[in-house]
């Protein structure tokens, strides 16, 4: 049976807000003009509003821990002993995650997820569906840019998300596979987000993942000695 765009979305939303609690633990690498790198990383996101990333070296060394909220950021610099902390904004979070992502974008990224609330009341501008993919397109009255969406049929999971201008260039492309089911939801757990007009890529490669645990731990253990930068 092929649902309708409206059950479609209301679905995939639906499923999206199962997910309460994210953790993971994996191989995060950052490509961009402010940085190369690869690491070890460990996630936990607490919804509606924080995020805790650690990022280890070889051998499992403590290299830096990150928590981030609607309002405000901490990031622990463990070799060099230095916390910074303060009031977060876009320009902030590019400096601690190298990628120019707003706090919304980088939770839905580390939970491999795609926010489809501002599409609940609205039909998309073109729709088409089959026995394995799901195809939406919605395009921006002012900006003119198209969001194009691709669900796989049989576990309803969003596998592709593009954003492309007027002249048809891609601007902003996530990719999700690898998915396995938790709570009746499927997570992916390899993620790959390419923010072309800034030429960056993030790629996620889960190991582990749990869902919706209580009492999950957001602090950050800071010692005593360590020096403070306040921005």
């Amino acid at each position: 049976m092929v649902l309708s765009p409206d059950r479609l979305v209301k679905k995939l939303e639906s499923n999206r807000r199962k997910i309460k609690v994210f953790e993971g633990n994996g191989v995060i690498d950052v490509e961009s003009p402010d940085l190369s790198a690869s690491a070890t990383f460990e996630v936990v996101i607490k919804k509606p509003d924080t995020v805790k990333i650690s990022v280890y070296g070889p051998f499992g060394i403590d290299l830096a821990a990150a928590r981030v909220t609607n309002n405000d950021f901490i990031f622990y610099d463990v070799l060099r002993n230095k916390v910074h902390r303060g009031k977060h904004d876009r320009s902030v979070l590019k400096n601690v995650f190298k990628v120019d992502l707003s706090f919304e974008d980088i939770m839905d990224a580390f939970a491999g997820a795609v926010n489809l609330t501002e599409k609940l009341r609205r039909e998309p501008d073109k729709f088409e569906g089959n026995k394995e993919n799901y195809f939406l397109t919605y395009t921006d009255i002012i900006s003119g840019y198209n969001s194009l969406y691709t669900i796989d049929a049989g576990n309803l999971a969003i596998t592709d998300y593009v954003i492309k201008d007027k002249s048809d260039k891609i601007l902003f492309e996530g990719n999700y596979s690898r998915f396995k089911n938790y709570n009746d939801v499927p997570v992916p757990h390899n993620t790959r987000i390419f923010n072309e007009s800034e030429n960056q890529r993030l790629d996620i490669e889960y190991r582990h993942i749990k869902i919706n645990r209580e009492n999950v731990n957001v602090d950050i253990d800071i010692p005593s000695d360590a020096e403070v930068v306040e921005w």
